[in-house]
This record gives C-alpha cells, sequence and structure tokens, in this order.
C-alpha cells in the first residue's frame, strides 16, 4: 500500500472514530447540563500530528458531517457541530504552530497548552456572540431560559455574560486540560508509528 492511500485510509479510520467518540458524550458535575464532555478531538489531533495540520481538520469536518447525517442535529443548521468543529480546529491549529517548529513531547506540551488557552478565549467569544443567540433562534429558547437552565448547576450564573465565564470557559479548560494529560503520552507511540508505517 503507498503511502498516499495509507495517509487516506488514516484520515477515514480516525474520522469514523472521531464520530463514534462523540456519541460518548457525558454531562459534569458543577457545569450546565447542555455542557457536554466528550474526547473526539483526540483522533483528529492525532492526524494533524502524524499527517500536518490539514488532516486533523479534515477528521474534524468529517466527523461533525457524520454526526448530523447520522444522528441528526438539534436545530436546523447543525449550530452545536460548528461548535465542535471550530474549538477542535484551533485547538489543532495553535497545538501545530508549536509543535511543527522542535516535534518533541515538551513542544507537544506547550502547544497544548497554549491551544486550550487560546479556545477559551475565542470560544467564549463565539459561544457569545454566536452560538447561544443562535440556538435561541432555532430552538425557540430565550438567552433567559438558558441562563435559567444553567443557574443549577451554578447559582453565579445570572446572565449570558456570567454563563460564558462560569460555565463555557471552565469547561473548555477542563477539556483542554483532559486532553493535554491523554495526549502527551500518547505521542512516543505516534512517533513510532509513523517511523514505521508511514516514512516517506
Amino acid at each position: 500500500m503507498n503511502t498516499s492511500l495509507k495517509k487516506m485510509v488514516l484520515v477515514s479510520l480516525l474520522s469514523a472514530l472521531g464520530f463514534l467518540i462523540m456519541l460518548i458524550a457525558f454531562p459534569i458535575p458543577l457545569f450546565p447540563v447542555f455542557l457536554t464532555m466528550d474526547f473526539s478531538d483526540l483522533p483528529a489531533l492525532i492526524g494533524a500530528i502524524i499527517l500536518g495540520p490539514g488532516a486533523g481538520i479534515a477528521i474534524e469536518a468529517i466527523k461533525n458531517i457524520l454526526h448530523v447525517l447520522l444522528t441528526g442535529s438539534l436545530t436546523v443548521v447543525p449550530v452545536g457541530e460548528f461548535a465542535n468543529f471550530a474549538a477542535g480546529t484551533i485547538f489543532i491549529l495553535v497545538t501545530w504552530s508549536f509543535y511543527r517548529k522542535k516535534r518533541t513531547a515538551r513542544s507537544l506540551l506547550f502547544g497544548m497548552i497554549t491551544a486550550t488557552l487560546s479556545m477559551t478565549v475565542i470560544m467564549a467569544v463565539i459561544n457569545y456572540y454566536f452560538i447561544f443567540p443562535s440556538y435561541a433562534l432555532f430552538l425557540g429558547y430565550s438567552i433567559d431560559a438558558m441562563v435559567g437552565m444553567s443557574q443549577s448547576a451554578n447559582r453565579g450564573i445570572h446572565s449570558l455574560l456570567t454563563l460564558i465565564v462560569y460555565g463555557v470557559m471552565p469547561f473548555n479548560l477542563l477539556k483542554g486540560a483532559v486532553l493535554t494529560l491523554i495526549m502527551i503520552p500518547v505521542s512516543a507511540r505516534l512517533k513510532r508509528f509513523i517511523n514505521k508505517h508511514l516514512a516517506a
């Protein structure tokens, strides 16, 4: 099997794996119930490290398209899938921008820490101006209703801004931290995989 075909097969497999992991989303105590944790960005990040950021972004796109086609979307426009794609893409691009310079576990760690912070800040803005207003529009909920749903998790939430600050931002920090803790020990095995199967 030539290298190009191997890469296509790997992207396909990682996309399917990412989709399957999306199905195992679960709520986290102390966070609003609609913020569910999944680790479907891991296959995309693995793909980016092995094949480059383009492959990682392609995996993010394919897994979300599969999710819409095979499970449907809560909204007419797949808002949740867009948010997942945006967050994953930010994480991949920032991580890769550090990792590509010096492909070591240390540079990967620094890249993923920076990616976590970047994703948290950028997604806070996207959620405030696009994601939550879009959910309100397509689901027929008011922003106040979504804020009210979140108060059982955190009494400090009383507006969309506090929902972002006390709900979304800590959630994304936690998700990025967990992804980092999982990915760092995996990276050494990825190097061996690249050398054995994909070396030009």
